[in-house]
């Protein structure tokens, strides 16, 4: 195994100062101009961090970080557990849930690059300016599970969840429903983009025309905003005499609110309202009715994601890896009375 690259060869590389490309790895007085140069010479030469190339010479393990906006939510619970087996006993694994500031996801993709840890697993809601930069600027292997535009030159793992949505309403209009009205999360995160643009294309295919007030936005991807929104949703139908049969709802916490709301106001799941979510969560088959769901293969994702975190390692000059995951509809009692 040759020596690793030092910080006096990522100078040489960047073609500045010893000093210059210090300040510019650990973010202290550089311009922007500067820490891209410099970042960009450290990733092209293999440079490790301090931290992380004396944790590797002493024989220690590895720290990689994996990061989501809600570690609560159940999808990345299946995501983290595939990725924890993958890594194995060799990689430490611990977790950041950044929540929904952007820029705290931007500095724990900084504080890697000063040495605090080796490598990161991202599964971001909302892909920002200041994210894409500070991930193309990282000295660190990354893997993306999600959306990602592959001019980054950055691990990817996706899944076309639009196609989802797409699933959910062929079946709704495949058991006879024709009003479908849709949950959807915020709209400036890429799941809410992705399954806004789904929803529109699978409506127009089969000719329906759900109305302004059929289409509701949560304020998160949450139970208690999934009751928020479908009691507006529902309420709305009543007021304006919309005979609405059937409510897509963008993953399974919303999809679980909408149920909860449903019985809330009498009304009759699956018999009166067909309500769908995507995720597949374990509690998607746990809950009274059992949610038909989508499955994005959250643990397939994660698996994924984590193996090419470890080949990166392995080889950290090799090109970019791109793979994406099928989805597949599970039917289940909340679309249709006798599904097992």
């Amino acid at each position: 195994m040759g020596t690793k690259p030092t910080l006096h060869e990522v100078a040489a590389a960047a073609g500045v100062s010893l000093a210059s490309a210090s300040r510019a790895l650990t973010g202290r007085s550089a311009s922007p101009e500067m820490v891209r140069k410099v970042r960009a010479a450290a990733k092209r030469i293999g440079y490790l961090p301090d931290a992380t190339a004396r944790s590797l010479r002493l024989g220690g393990h590895r720290q990689v970080v994996f990061a989501v906006d809600d570690i609560g939510n159940p999808n990345y619970v299946q995501m983290l557990r595939a990725i924890e087996e993958e890594l194995g006993d060799a990689i430490r694994l611990s977790v950041s849930a950044t929540g929904r500031r952007p820029d705290q996801t931007v500095e724990l993709i900084r504080s890697l690059s000063m040495g605090a840890g080796d490598g990161l697993i991202i599964s971001p809601l909302r892909v920002t300016p200041a994210l894409r930069q500070a991930l193309a600027e990282t000295v660190v292997p990354v893997v993306v599970i999600g959306t990602l535009h592959s001019d980054l030159g950055i691990d990817n793992v996706y899944v076309d969840s639009s196609v989802a949505v797409g699933m959910v309403v062929d079946h709704l209009v495949a058991i006879g429903r024709r009003n479908i009205g849709v949950i959807n999360g915020p709209g400036n995160t890429n799941p809410g983009a992705a399954r806004r643009a789904g929803f529109a294309a699978a409506v127009r295919r089969h000719d329906l025309h759900p109305s302004e007030s059929l289409q509701i936005t949560a304020t998160d991807f949450t139970v208690s905003a999934g009751i928020e929104a479908a009691t507006l949703l529902f309420t709305r139908a009543r007021e304006d005499g919309e005979a609405l049969d059937a409510v897509v709802c963008v993953n399974d916490l919303i999809a679980i609110g909408a149920i909860n709301a449903a019985m809330r106001l009498g009304l009759r799941v699956p018999e009166e309202i067909a309500i769908t979510g995507i995720d597949d969560t374990e509690m998607a088959a746990l809950y009274n009715p059992p949610l038909t769901s989508v499955s994005l293969q959250s643990a397939r994702r994660g698996r994924l994601a984590a193996r090419m975190l470890r080949e990166r390692f392995a080889d950290p000059a090799r090109p970019p890896q791109r793979e994406s995951v099928e989805a597949t509809l599970v039917v289940r009692g909340s679309t249709m009375a006798e599904a097992s």
